[in-house]
């Protein structure tokens, strides 16, 4: 007859809870490791969330301006150009849909947050009678720009090709 070893369930536990403890040492120093790498990553994605919350902002602003929620009664969306009203509406669509890609980081949400920084520019220079054709409002598109382009620039180069 052959006697078959009884196993030792304190001692089994012990090496479960050591071998536990171990692999989430390995998992937080590799976490560690691997965010010192993408420093402008994370960055990036950062400055993504920050114009993502910006987009809100001004996507709803708009809306505001549509539903009547800010300007008086002679300031009233129907009261408005019609070129006013177009553009007004296209920016309160299309900021709220680039703040969600934005904040998602998706590729698709810069595109669609970089037309937007394109027609706002666009908008103020090349025709002023619609928003009044505000420099400061086409410079701070251009620092935004500029912003992302550098961000953009410094995290490719940290992935290797």
């Amino acid at each position: 007859m052959s006697e078959t070893p009884s196993r030792d369930p304190s001692r089994d536990s012990a090496r479960d809870n050591t071998r536990d403890n171990a692999m989430s040492v390995a998992a937080i120093s590799s976490e560690r490791i691997e965010s010192d790498d993408n420093v402008w990553t994370r960055r990036l994605v950062l400055f993504l969330r920050i114009m993502a919350v910006l987009s809100v902002a001004k996507g709803l602003y708009h809306w505001a301006q549509v539903t009547g929620f800010i300007g008086g009664e002679e300031e009233a969306f129907e009261n408005q150009p019609m070129a006013w009203q177009t553009a007004t509406v296209y920016f309160a669509v299309i900021e709220l849909v680039a703040a969600v890609g934005l904040w998602l980081a998706t590729p698709w949400g810069a595109v669609v947050w970089l037309t937007t920084v394109v027609s706002m520019a666009v908008i103020e220079l090349m025709f002023p009678g619609i928003y009044g054709g505000s420099l400061a409002i086409v410079g701070g598109e251009a620092v935004m720009l500029a912003a992302y382009l550098a961000l953009a620039w410094m995290a490719a180069r940290e992935r290797p090709p």
